[in-house]
């Protein structure tokens, strides 16, 4: 386990800013591609946005892997312990909806009978047999946890920026990608 720093390594910046353009774009193309019309482009929206989300799931994996074994920067002793509990429990679900999401967008494809081929070349196998009521269900558990997300990510953002103009502390340019203090991988 790495010692503490005050700011995130090198690697777990890009990792987050890495997740935080794959989110925005999958949030963007899933909003995006729900009420078209089915068509080609509409099937092949879909195939990316399924590519997108495996690739999700895969870099979320790695980057808690990364998180467990390279221990983030405390949090600020002048922070108030609501406060660093509200960042924890905010971090975890954060992480939990970036897993649940992708799992629930896969299960759902499953069980709506479309498989899903990782970039068009690997096959991802099915979790369920295909089922229409619980493909439904699974549609709407999907985009409740995307709704939920937003929220949250709304809440992560809110918070950053708050510490950053109003608070005046380090915690966002800790993970800003440009900062060279302790800049290590």
């Amino acid at each position: 386990m790495t010692v503490a720093t005050q700011h995130y390594t090198s690697t777990a910046k890009l990792l987050h800013w890495l997740m935080a353009i794959l989110i925005f774009g999958l949030l963007a193309l899933g909003f995006y591609m729900h009420d078209l019309p089915l068509s080609p482009d509409k099937l092949k929206l879909y195939s990316w946005h399924k590519w997108a989300g495996v690739s999700a799931f895969l870099l979320v994996g790695f980057r808690l892997l990364w998180r467990f074994t390279h221990r983030p920067p405390a949090l600020p002793d002048s922070m108030p312990k609501l406060m660093q509990f509200a960042a924890h429990a905010g971090h975890l679900a954060l992480y939990g909806l970036m897993l649940a999401i992708p799992l629930s967008g896969w299960l759902m494809s499953s069980a709506k009978g479309f498989q899903t081929v990782w970039f068009g070349v690997l096959p991802i196998p099915d979790l369920l047999e295909k089922n229409k009521e619980v493909g439904d269900l699974l549609a709407l558990v999907h985009q409740s946890l995307n709704l939920l997300f937003v929220a949250v990510l709304a809440g992560h953002i809110g918070a950053a920026l708050k510490h950053h103009f109003i608070d005046k502390d380090d915690i966002l340019t800790r993970i800003l990608p440009r900062h060279s203090k302790e800049n290590r991988t």
